[in-house]
């Protein structure tokens, strides 16, 4: 499948280029797929390419030198990741790994240099998306720094349990531990007293929200 322009319009970086101006940058960009698990960035690697999701999802994280796994962010169809290292010239500051079939655009480092030159317009959009992540990640130091588990875990499902709005990535209990800082056995005793209270529920070991306004109390008031 060829990189598609109706795709290159959605990329927050493009936001506001015409058809002309697009089909210029459509030159630029190479479509990658990948599989569930296989490796897309790593961290502490020399910086290559700015990757933007088409579909599927793609989680981003940080290992310690134990091997436990932060979640960053998963990156879902419309977003874009490994942004910082293109920009900065830096190694990666995390890793990234596709969570099922993903397929993706990718832009190399050069060009993505040479399209800021180009179109001054693109450089307000990357200060604009940059703005963006400096947001999620104060919000991350907010939930791992004062917002107990309950609260962390309530934001998450919130995010990414069935609401019926669209796919979204299958997120394990492992994976939920990784995004809310604890143990996978602290999410399972979480998810358990929330099932109990009627705020979620079980369908086909798919997690379903059942009180969604219970849930986001939970997020404000476990600060």
């Amino acid at each position: 499948m060829s990189v598609q322009i109706e795709q290159l319009q959605s990329i927050p970086y493009f936001s506001g280029l015409d058809l002309g101006e697009l089909e210029s940058i459509k030159k630029l960009v190479v479509e990658k797929q990948a599989s569930r698990g296989e490796l897309l960035v790593l961290e502490d690697d020399s910086p290559e390419m700015l990757y933007y999701v088409v579909s599927g999802a793609v989680k981003v994280f940080k290992t310690s030198a134990e091997g436990k796994e932060q979640i960053i962010g998963i990156a879902r169809p419309g977003l874009t990741f490994n942004d910082v290292s293109v920009f900065d010239g830096e190694p990666n500051p995390a890793s990234a790994a596709a969570m099922g079939p993903v397929v993706l655009y990718a832009i190399s480092r050069d060009n993505m240099h040479s399209i800021v030159r180009d179109y001054p317009e693109v450089a307000l959009n990357v200060a604009t998306v940059l703005a963006g992540r400096v947001r999620h990640l104060l919000s991350l130091v907010e939930d791992l720094s004062f917002r107990h588990v309950i609260g962390r875990v309530a934001r998450i499902l919130l995010e990414y349990a069935g609401d019926k709005q669209g796919p979204k990535p299958h997120l394990t209990q492992q994976d939920m531990a990784a995004m809310a800082g604890t143990a996978r056995e602290v999410i399972g005793r979480s998810l358990k007293a929330l099932e109990e209270e009627g705020t979620i529920r079980m369908d086909r070991h798919q997690i379903v929200i059942a009180d969604k306004e219970a849930l986001a109390n939970l997020v404000e008031s476990a600060v």
